[in-house]
């Protein structure tokens, strides 16, 4: 007893010490929290009475007005409601309006409103909204909020922190008791030889036969320890973090040094001839910016459609060049397809066809037969490819997205023994969306020739074994997540793609406020002018209207904002030879147009249009410069552009406003997450974002930094090889143990 009051004791005091330190830290926590829910449900108060408001005023009469405001007071926390007329100077309110609130009382605290009041019966809060005609203020809307319930829900916080550490102190007590008991009765000792798999000796060295109670104990613990070696030894012989060093080690010592191959439509880098010499370019691709350090780390070899205006010119005799041109370290072998192949392949079947299909974003998906055939032959060069880069008859071909969905199954025909992952970098939609495709059969036994089938979250993984169950005839495993098909079985498992972590130096070398200041002199603001961001390819998916159309409301809304706050849209031209995105582009124009003519001045526009082509280095400038980044996908399968503003944000600040429709806001909960659908939440997510404190922004990003420096690209890379590895092993036991 002792012994363990030497544990409890100190274990107490500290316990007691935290819960001082928390209760006050809680209090004030809670107390914060339900202020800003009482400015956010003010605003939307506001906005739901001005128009019933407004006709009252016209009317002119002043008990309708109060008749109605005490019909608003009946909530429970609505304490009074007021109404100051701008032209008449003039208070209109319920009966409990405090006295000392006055129209003039107002006008004095235009820039610092008042927030809180005290009262006899405990503190009030106040929120001011302003109330608008025509484009002009009529007068100000006043609501008193009784704080009274948040004193109470705090004292029953601080009850249950209290309880809670009370019984913490006693769970961790009786931890300590019983710990130290078992000590002296030699458990530790048995329970140490259980894991080691030895047999349990009695005192005095003699064996023991007779142990049914913890013979259980002892085989299951083995059987875990068996499956956690062969599930994660790779990693754990390897490197604790996952560098590009991790994924050199598991190609060296799981699967013996092979060659990967890569094949995607887009390639990492392209050479264009401009002004008379040749450049190189990377293109705007949320695949190339997840598979180009893989490459790096793996001198593999990455297949792709050149598209480069100089790309022949600087291929070898092999169509392969080496890149990085700076630190050259894996090649890219480059296809080469005609402008019909081009037009039908990849403009027609994939993005007129594939692409709005899997999005749902309300555009029309268009198949033709005459696209299909070009889809089929292009898939088929690359599978030629395939055969030729590959050194044996066993490569590891990871194929990327949903312009090669037949190209597993080709692939798998010519060569069999191949470990195949395809990873489909968009969503999957459910069964009765997918089913529209006249050739859905098809893209389906293309993808179930491969060994491994990855998506970027688990929603995207259940939609497939769907599709696939009723589409097809298959054996689709729930349990363990596998197909079976035409005698060969199929994994689709979950793989959240992630960024290179940390970020290149040249990248964030320059300092933020550097950055801050280059930025604003270059678009001509004051230093202090606040600047949100959206960086996309010019496509209808990414929610760049929805983003214009909150940017316009919150200049409605929260009038102050004029002037002060611009938000700056990078889009990279996408797709340009197909209708509907010419039909986007002029769509965007026209709408960063109007919001500029309506709310702009000399020398100030709310919307900065930049669409063009942007280098990774201006890129990372702009996050690191703006005050938020705005990422309003209306459907996306992760979307990098958040991940990599936070990697950015080394110097904790900045605010993310994540649409929940994106694969990242399953990954990043402690961004603002937004509905870009609804315009009126997202212009009061801006909002929140312009006014949050910097000690809560930079928790927000810290925590969100540190599941992506975990979380980054070499483990997803990581897993996949590692997955590929287990089948690689079971495969040859399983050959083994057939022979004669």
């Amino acid at each position: 007893m002792r012994l363990s009051l030497r544990f409890i004791l100190p274990l107490a005091a500290v316990l007691i010490l935290i819960a001082y330190a928390v209760v006050p830290l809680v209090d004030k926590l809670i107390e914060r929290w339900f202020i800003r829910d009482l400015d956010m449900r003010s605003m939307v108060i506001a906005n739901s009475v001005r128009e019933p408001l407004l006709e009252r005023l016209a009317s002119g009469s002043t008990v309708r007005i109060v008749s109605y405001f005490n019909r608003l007071t009946q909530d429970e926390r609505l304490f009074a409601v007021g109404f100051c007329d701008e032209a008449k100077g003039e208070l209109i309110a319920t009966k409990t309006f405090p006295k000392e609130l006055k129209c003039e009382t107002f006008a004095l605290h235009e820039s610092r409103p008042i927030r809180m009041l005290p009262s006899p019966n405990g503190m009030l809060h106040v929120s001011i909204e302003p109330i608008e005609s025509e484009g002009s203020r009529v007068g100000r809307l006043v609501f008193v909020h009784d704080m009274s319930f948040i004193q109470r829900r705090s004292a029953e916080t601080r009850k249950f922190v209290f309880y809670f550490f009370v019984a913490l102190g006693c769970i961790v007590s009786l931890i300590t008791v019983v710990v130290a008991h078992m000590s002296r009765r030699g458990w530790v000792e048995g329970t140490r030889t259980l894991l080691r798999g030895e047999i349990i000796r009695r005192p005095g060295g003699r064996k023991s036969t007779t142990t049914p109670e913890l013979q259980p104990i002892a085989r299951d613990l083995r059987m875990l320890i068996r499956e956690l070696e062969t599930e994660y030894r790779p990693r754990d012989e390897s490197q604790v973090t996952w560098t590009p060093e991790a994924l050199r080690s598991i190609l060296k010592t799981e699967l013996r040094g092979e060659e990967i191959l890569v094949v995607s439509n887009r390639e990492p880098y392209l050479h264009v001839r401009r002004n008379g010499r040749i450049e190189v370019q990377r293109p705007a691709s949320g695949l190339v910016t997840a598979m180009e350090p893989i490459m790096r780390a793996c001198s593999g070899t990455w297949i792709a459609h050149g598209a480069g205006s100089a790309d022949r010119e600087t291929v070898d005799g092999r169509d392969r060049v080496a890149v990085p041109p700076e630190h050259p370290s894996y090649h890219i072998r480059r296809l080469w397809l005609s402008r019909e192949e081009e037009q039908g392949y990849y403009y027609g079947f994939a993005n007129e066809g594939l692409w709005p299909l899997c999005h749902i974003a309300h555009v029309r998906p268009t198949f033709r037969a005459s696209d299909w055939e070009q889809y089929e032959t292009v898939n088929r060069k690359f599978a030629n490819a395939v055969v030729e880069e590959a050194g044996t008859d066993s490569p590891i071909v990871l194929v990327q997205d949903y312009h090669l969905a037949l190209l597993p199954r080709m692939i798998r025909d010519l060569l069999p023994n191949a470990t195949i992952i395809t990873f489909w970098h968009i969503p999957w939609p459910n069964p009765e969306s997918f089913a529209i495709c006249p050739w859905r059969t098809q893209l389906l036994d293309g993808l179930l020739g491969s060994s491994i089938l990855g998506f970027h979250t688990q929603f995207h993984c259940n939609n497939f074994l769907d599709t696939v169950d009723r589409l097809m005839e298959a054996r689709v495993d729930r349990e363990t997540f596998t197909i079976s098909h035409g005698g060969l079985s199929t994994a689709v498992h979950r793989y959240p793609i992630s960024i290179d972590w940390p970020p290149a130096q040249e990248f964030t070398s320059k300092p933020v406020e550097t950055c801050r200041n280059d930025i604003r002199q270059r678009l001509g603001l004051p230093a202090d002018h606040a600047l949100g961001f959206g960086v996309d390819r010019l496509d209808y998916t990414k929610g760049i209207l929805e983003r214009f159309m909150a940017v316009e409301r919150l200049l409605e809304l929260r009038p102050e904002w004029r002037g002060r706050f611009s938000f700056i849209q990078v889009a990279a031209p996408s797709r340009s030879s197909i209708g509907q995105y010419q039909e986007f582009e002029a769509q965007v124009r026209e709408m960063a147009r109007r919001i500029n003519e309506r709310f702009g001045t000399d020398g100030y526009l709310p919307i900065i249009l930049k669409i063009e082509h942007h280098e990774h280095e201006t890129v990372y400038e702009y996050y690191r410069a703006v005050d938020l980044c705005f990422v309003s996908s209306l459907h996306d399968g992760m979307n990098l552009v958040a991940k990599e503003f936070l990697a950015a944000r080394d110097d904790g600040q900045g605010v993310l406003i994540l649409s929940q429709f994106t694969g990242a806001s399953r990954e990043l909960p402690e961004a603002l997450i937004v509905n870009p659908y609804d315009i009126d939440q997202c212009a009061a997510a801006l909002h929140v974002a312009l006014t949050m404190p910097a000690a809560e922004q930079r928790d927000r990003i810290r925590v969100m930094r540190g599941l992506i420096s975990e979380f980054n690209v070499y483990r997803w890379a990581g897993r996949m090889l590692l997955d590929a590895a287990v089948m690689r092993r079971r495969g040859r036991i399983l050959e083994r143990s057939t022979l004669p």
